[in-house]
């Protein structure tokens, strides 16, 4: 990736760590609102499938986590397969993703 002098932002395009902590808080919160409305819902028809749910956000929550710990190590925003930056379109999506695209789909094979 060339550098564009003519930006002020020091890393053209990719996330400042203020924007990616934003989008890590965001998710964090979504996240943590879809836990407790699954805890509220009390008893249901099918306790497995809002077990299963929990343990899904769970999930996301640990990796969010691990996101911040990235953004603190310096790491966040390299692919964890390849090292190469992954798009900051991504990160946009799913900030709290290890992987590019094409390390993602080679890790779910």
């Amino acid at each position: 990736m060339q550098l564009d002098t003519s930006r002020t932002d020091p890393h053209p395009g990719r996330l400042t760590t203020h924007e990616a902590r934003q989008r890590l808080e965001h998710a964090r919160n979504s996240r943590m609102a879809q836990l407790r409305a699954l805890d509220e819902g009390g008893q249901s028809a099918d306790a497995h499938l809002m077990s299963a749910q929990a343990e899904a956000i769970r999930r996301v929550l640990k990796e969010i986590g691990e996101a911040f710990a990235r953004i603190d190590d310096g790491s966040y925003g390299v692919c964890g397969g390849c090292a190469k930056p992954v798009p900051v379109e991504r990160l946009e999506i799913l900030p709290y993703t290890r992987y590019c695209v094409a390390c993602q789909r080679r890790a779910a094979v």
